[in-house]
């Protein structure tokens, strides 16, 4: 099955989703945490350190984080769990080389490894993984089955899976609110600091055709797992989705 989401490419070519939005991290590295601070108004930053925090009851000792662009979702697990290992993974070298960076620089290179994979196809032996994480990730996944059945894998039996997604508010007055701020705003503040338009143009429209609440539930249990919990955020900008491996 296709989901709409997975249909929506950041440009007009013939170029596989992985591919396209390859180029489009690439592009925008540099201003990424820059822009992802405005464009939430640092509000992400108290989503990610909750959803962080639902981990604790699991003490994960070995964290995959999938999608991990920059690394701060990473960097915040390893400094709130304090797990063995954390390895994470990214289309994006552009993305990856910023990581690191922030990684060295907080002296968190043995614990935090940073590699470039597609989570689709990741080397990594069967049962290997304590918890995988993935922020603001999924809606760029080009075969959203392909990588939850990958995720499923490498992850130990009932170990966990927990992602962050943004999402589209169902009720008045934030549904509206939000509906001018992605179609105006969003793209207006990306044209200004960054040089690829392209990739804001994207991001709210990745964001309507992404399947969210029951939609997406049913396509966790759909890959043998077991829905451990399901909450919004801000009136329903951001969704966390935290669920368990079937043996």
């Amino acid at each position: 099955m296709v989901y709409n989401s997975e249909k929506v490419i950041p440009y007009n070519s013939s170029e596989p989703k992985t591919k396209q939005v390859e180029r489009m991290f690439n592009s925008i590295a540099s201003s990424y945490d820059n822009l992802n601070g405005i464009l939430s108004l640092g509000i992400d930053n108290f989503w990610r350190k909750d959803a962080i925090k639902k981990l604790t009851p699991y003490r994960p000792r070995q964290i995959l984080d999938v999608a991990t662009g920059t690394g701060d979702f990473a960097i915040l697990a390893q400094q709130i769990l304090s797990p063995d290992k954390i390895t994470g993974i990214d289309i994006s070298e552009k993305m990856i080389e910023v990581g690191r960076k922030k990684i060295e620089a907080k002296g968190l290179e043995n614990s935090i490894t940073l590699k470039q994979q597609d989570c689709r196809e990741m080397n990594f032996p069967n049962d290997t993984f304590d918890a995988v994480t993935v922020a603001f990730g999924v809606r760029n996944f080009e075969n959203i089955n392909a990588s939850f059945r990958e995720i499923h894998r490498v992850l130990k039996p009932d170990g966990i899976f927990l992602f962050l997604e943004l999402s589209t508010p169902q009720h008045f007055p934030m549904k509206q609110l939000y509906t001018i701020y992605s179609k105006f705003f969003i793209p207006f503040i990306g044209r200004l600091i960054s040089s690829d338009k392209n990739a804001y143009n994207y991001l709210p429209q990745s964001i309507s055709a992404f399947p969210q609440g029951k939609k997406m539930m049913a396509i966790l249990e759909k890959n043998d797992f077991y829905i451990l919990q399901y909450k919004t955020y801000t009136a329903g900008v951001c969704s966390l989705y935290i669920a368990q491996k079937r043996a």
